[in-house]
């Protein structure tokens, strides 16, 4: 009965007081306080309110996985309940292809667990890493690139420190192409042997000189050959980076034919896989017809930090 009188006044006041803005706005206002007792009687309102839960997918808190170690966190999904209502009001039916989903955060973060290299990111993403390390292979570099140009992907190339100090416009050209950057030591050498000392010194005078080439900030450390100790996880965590392994290895280093490199990434490759790679012929021949097959695999291609970030990736 509220509601019904609601309603004649909201008529009445419009018949009568056309272009009053202080009418007007108690309209307006009126108006708003019904729709709330318009949606407890909506049966589509109902409806989405009760069916919600079934289309909730919950968060996935990052973790130490004994064997991938370092795992991120992925966000979880639950319905927006008031903006699916609107999309299905007008029709007044219930489509679930017009639910509005908002995505929810997990409890840990990476940035929560303690000092742990990284092999992968998260299972259920459908996203995937190359992971270029640099020292060599400068004439395939522009090959590359252009590879990655004309795919609109992105990777994230780690570059050495002596390199990068001997070729500063080659590694402001991979940044300038929009890849990202990431710190692969300076002079290459066996990160499991070296010193507290020496693991800092290699580390920050990397960062140093591909901030000074390229204006990046790195995040992400790759130490050489994959060779690495606790200490220099936890040195790299103290200078506020991420160790970075890889999921699958491209072993280009010993010159594959590009089917046989090819064949050896497909057959593994995974969501949240990181793909180990040089600038090498074997690559660059490889490379083209290898992310088409990343894709028809339903794989999106970004850099670590778009993989390890909790976004959900929606279709």
């Amino acid at each position: 009965m509220k509601k019904v009188n609601i309603l004649i006044f909201i008529c009445l006041a419009a018949w009568f007081s056309v272009n009053n803005p202080i009418v007007e706005n108690y309209i307006a206002s009126l108006t708003e306080s019904a729709i709330p007792v318009v949606k407890q009687t909506d049966s589509l309102y109902q409806k989405i309110s009760k069916t919600s839960h079934t289309y909730e997918v919950p968060p996935s808190d990052a973790k130490i996985d004994p064997v991938w170690k370092a795992i991120p966190g992925y966000n979880g999904l639950k319905v927006d309940i008031e903006a699916s209502y609107k999309k299905m009001k007008k029709k007044g039916q219930f489509d679930e292809q017009k639910l509005v989903f908002v995505q929810t955060k997990p409890r840990v973060h990476l940035s929560n667990l303690p000092p742990s290299p990284i092999y992968k990111g998260h299972p259920d993403k459908p996203m995937v890493s190359f992971i270029i390390n640099v020292a060599w292979g400068n004439e395939y570099l522009s090959d590359m690139l252009a590879t990655l140009k004309r795919h609109n992907v992105s990777a994230t190339f780690f570059l050495e420190g002596n390199w990068t100090k001997k070729n500063p416009e080659l590694a402001k050209m991979i940044v300038s192409a929009g890849h990202e950057v990431g710190n692969h030591s300076y002079s290459h050498p066996d990160m499991s042997k070296l010193t507290a000392a020496k693991t800092r010194e290699q580390i920050i005078k990397t960062n140093e000189i591909i901030e000074a080439a390229t204006g990046e900030k790195c995040v992400w450390f790759a130490p050489p050959s994959g060779s690495y100790r606790d200490e220099t996880v936890k040195i790299a965590n103290e200078l506020n980076m991420k160790t970075v392994m890889w999921t699958v290895d491209t072993v280009d280093w010993r010159k594959p034919s590009p089917e046989v490199l090819i064949n050896r990434v497909i057959s593994k490759i995974d969501k949240g896989s990181m793909v180990l790679m040089h600038p090498t012929e074997s690559t660059a021949k490889s490379l083209d017809r290898l992310i088409t097959l990343i894709e028809k695999k339903n794989l999106q291609i970004g850099t670590v930090s778009e993989l390890m970030d909790e976004e959900r990736i929606i279709k």
